[in-house]
């Protein structure tokens, strides 16, 4: 876990008391969306008579029951939404903030909590206890109505359609037989033949004669000019040559010093 703070306590000395509120997703998605000061809506609490029960009720500002999106049509969301109360339950329930260091956040009592900047632990602070349960729900009308059946027509429409076409593709690639990749290698392949093991004194003299021409080659370039296949090559190479692993030359063939006789080194004795 990070390095935590010491919770800052205030909420609770001061026995702040707050409602927890249960609020269908769409209303959480246009709040997100208020400008200024962040105002969304009125909220009205009445009591009829003495003794009756305290009704709640809130009402969504004009301006975001607008909602965009929806098979790419504009609906209107409910702008009533009376509450259902419910009790605690005995539960113990309390609300509590994160701020991190070097930024501020302003408090439900109007105060500012967090340091301006320096770094640090990040601040817990209690906000205050639950006192009240309850469960924000749209009234009922047709603009509801017509909101949740698009919402049901939107999440029941599959991820991929299959589409009827009404014209031909005029790019389409008709299938072929052979590609000409594939028809290139195999008249390569034949020009060459299968590769037939010769008399290994003849493939040494191949090699000699190349050798005397330049001190290194990779093995393609052997089995180019011999005609040989490379595991007949290498048998012989490891007799007469060797092999550089690392270097300037490096994955080449070289002949060993005792066969070494390059163009321009003979000496001739006077």
């Amino acid at each position: 876990m990070s390095e935590k703070g010491e919770v800052d306590l205030t909420g609770a000395k001061q026995n702040t008391g707050v409602w927890l509120v249960k609020v269908p997703k769409y209303l959480s998605q246009q709040w997100a969306k208020a400008t200024g000061r962040g105002e969304v809506g009125k909220l009205r609490i009445c009591k009829k008579g003495n003794q009756g029960k305290a009704e709640v009720s809130f009402t969504l500002n004009e301006e975001l029951t607008v909602i965009e999106g929806i098979e790419d049509k504009t609906v209107s969301a409910p702008r009533e939404h009376p509450f259902t109360m419910q009790s605690v339950g005995g539960q113990t329930l309390a609300v509590f903030t994160e701020t991190s260091s070097g930024q501020s956040e302003e408090r439900s009592d109007g105060s500012s909590s967090g340091s301006g900047a320096g770094a640090g632990p990040d601040k817990i602070a209690l906000e205050g206890v639950v006192v009240q349960r309850a469960e924000c729900r749209p009234a009922v009308s047709d603009s509801y109505m017509r909101l949740k059946r698009l919402q049901i027509e939107e999440s029941s429409k599959p991820v991929r359609l299959s589409q009827q076409l009404q014209s031909p593709v005029t790019n389409n690639y008709k299938p072929v037989a052979n590609h000409t990749y594939n028809l290139e290698y195999e008249r390569k392949k034949k020009e060459e033949g299968k590769r037939a093991r010769a008399d290994k004194q003849q493939v040494l003299d191949m090699l000699f004669s190349a050798f005397e021409k330049h001190q290194y080659y990779n093995i393609k370039d052997l089995v180019d000019i011999t005609k040989q296949p490379v595991i007949y090559l290498k048998e012989i190479l490891r007799d007469i040559g060797i092999y550089n692993v690392k270097g300037t030359h490096k994955n080449t063939w070289e002949l060993r010093p005792e066969y070494r006789h390059y163009q321009g080194e003979e000496k001739t004795d006077e």
